[in-house]
């Protein structure tokens, strides 16, 4: 029954849906759909217990279907905090004036990717990316993912020197990265780009058949994720909330908090940490 209301839910569009409008009162976070849905429900419903007692108001997490659903929601002012990918925060901080990026992973500071392969391409690791992808069936996460498609999108483009409908047999999207080590390992897509986190936390899982999968090249370093907030907070909820939810953000320090999220911390973030992912989605003509 409640996955049935939470499909209904999803299939509303987020701007005309008046089952998720939110009082004023209440302090609304997103995220993006990245990996296995439970999970992401496990990991936010504790962020949402932790800040409202940080905080003082009423927090809720507000789930969503898509990436550009999560860009979507902040700019309508449907929440006023996401958890966003470098590139989709790019996206919302560029359509909502005075949106800032306040904190991030350590790790999110040198981010990377993972290319993966099915064991039955014998394809092996290696230090540089691998010529033998060419020609094998591929598949990026979400379309708007940083390290799922943004990135290993340039360093695929800068290598064989065209784009990759023109490298590989055929290219489709998996819709996030848990879904994408499921294709490569079950062999219906050859090769795969994901992020290495969730790769860990899916190993971790005991989700992850090394027999079927592995990872044969890992990208060069770029900044990623990051808590994105509105400008309009302060307005809204009182002179130094902002400060006061940055700081909340920080002081973050529960275990199992930080291994759902593959981080060890959280640490200040500022918008322009993110110039690289701006520059490269223009010069690849994925930012608009």
């Amino acid at each position: 029954m409640k996955r049935a209301i939470f499909a209904l839910m999803l299939a509303v569009p987020l701007a005309a849906s008046p089952v998720l409008a939110q009082s004023r009162s209440t302090f609304v976070f997103t995220a993006i759909p990245d990996q296995d849905e439970t999970r992401l429900v496990q990991r936010f419903t504790r962020v949402a217990d932790l800040l409202r007692k940080k905080l003082g108001v009423d927090v809720k997490y507000l789930p969503v279907k898509s990436y550009p659903a999560t860009v979507t929601a902040f700019v309508n002012s449907q929440v006023q905090l996401a958890w966003f990918g470098g590139f989709t925060g790019v996206q919302a901080r560029s359509r909502v004036q005075d949106s800032e990026a306040i904190a991030q992973g350590a790790e999110d500071v040198n981010f990377k990717s993972f290319l993966i392969a099915n064991a039955k391409t014998e394809l092996r690791p290696s230090k540089e990316l691998p010529k033998g992808i060419a020609g094998k069936t591929f598949t990026f996460g979400s379309r708007s993912s940083t390290s799922g498609r943004l990135m290993p999108e340039f360093f695929i483009r800068k290598e064989f020197g065209k784009g990759p409908d023109e490298i590989f047999a055929r290219v489709g999207f998996s819709g996030d990265h848990s879904r994408t080590i499921q294709l490569v390992q079950s062999g219906a897509y050859e090769v795969g780009v994901l992020d290495y986190t969730v790769w860990g936390l899916e190993d971790k899982a005991g989700k992850v058949d090394h027999s079927k999968v592995k990872v044969i090249w890992e990208s060069p370093t770029y900044p990623d994720y990051q808590w994105t907030v509105r400008g309009d907070v302060d307005t809204i909820f009182g002179t130094g909330f902002k400060e006061k939810l940055r700081a909340a953000l920080l002081s973050i320090d529960d275990p199992e908090i930080m291994s759902q999220f593959g981080r060890s911390k959280f640490i200040p973030a500022k918008n322009s940490d993110y110039a690289p992912i701006a520059e490269v989605g223009k010069v690849t003509k994925l930012l608009n």
